[in-house]
């Protein structure tokens, strides 16, 4: 029987939206099939040891839930996390988990707060909220059954731009992404994939989820292929449902913009 360890980095504390969500779902995906599930709660000041874990994840929060863990994730369990990082293990960072591994993250005041800086990335505050749905077109899950699009909910005022050795998660189809601007949303660095997307983002995506698994499951098994499938015909038109929608009424406020 294969094993997923999976670890959740501060999770009473990085739980924005119910990020916990994203954990359930690799859960639960691994046990229809399965697989052996095992959740590792680390917090503050708990011992980190990347050897232990497949997969990382660690949530969002606001800034004064970042300041909390920030201390700690920097100076306790950054060296460790920069080496997993290097050493291709599966991470998942959302919103404020996504800013605390980059660089810094400069205040709307101007006031820069160093971060992790385990990814060539930073972050500006700014004075408008991007909030709302979101859809995101991912060409690393294209495939001849699936159109690679992924859904989810931001609501962030940091703006975030990407170094050199980073790409985005995706190409923004709705909604604002990493900063507004240049039309990217999330980044990709080695076995490591961050995102604004809130919703939870895997139960609205198992698409994604089985991208991750299968990641973990490949880099820990030299005999493993790939998942079974499973019947997602319901998280399916969940998700279509959602993004036909959401097309539909970006369409009709460009037509009202324009009459």
């Amino acid at each position: 029987m294969y094993t997923i360890e999976i670890c959740h980095l501060y999770p009473e504390i990085l739980n924005l939206y119910g990020d916990k969500g994203n954990i359930t779902a690799l859960k639960k995906r691994c046990e229809w099939r399965g697989i052996d599930v095992k959740i590792h709660n680390i917090s503050l000041e708990d011992d980190f040891n990347p050897d232990n874990y497949d997969i990382i994840f660690i949530g969002g929060g606001q800034d004064y839930e970042q300041e909390i863990v920030k201390d700690d994730l920097l100076h306790k369990k950054g060296a460790a996390i920069k080496e997993a990082i290097e050493g291709n293990k599966v991470f998942l960072a959302i919103c404020g988990g996504y800013q605390l591994l980059g660089k810094y993250y400069k205040t709307k005041e101007g006031k820069e707060l160093e971060f992790l800086g385990a990814l060539d990335f930073w972050t500006n505050g700014d004075e408008k909220r991007m909030i709302g749905n979101v859809i995101i077109e991912c060409d690393f899950l294209k495939s001849e059954s699936f159109d690679g699009k992924i859904v989810g909910f931001e609501n962030h005022s940091g703006k975030t731009y990407l170094g050199k050795d980073i790409t985005p998660l995706g190409k923004v189809i709705i909604g604002y992404g990493n900063n507004g601007e240049d039309g990217y949303e999330g980044a990709v660095y080695k076995n490591v994939y961050c995102s604004y997307l809130h919703g939870s983002l895997l139960p609205k995506n198992p698409a994604f989820t089985d991208f991750l698994l299968e990641k973990a499951l490949n880099n820990k098994y030299k005999d493993f292929g790939t998942l079974p499938n499973l019947d997602d015909s319901f998280e399916m038109a969940a998700r279509n449902s959602v993004i036909n929608r959401l097309i539909t009424s970006n369409k009709i406020n460009k037509l009202r913009k324009i009459f």
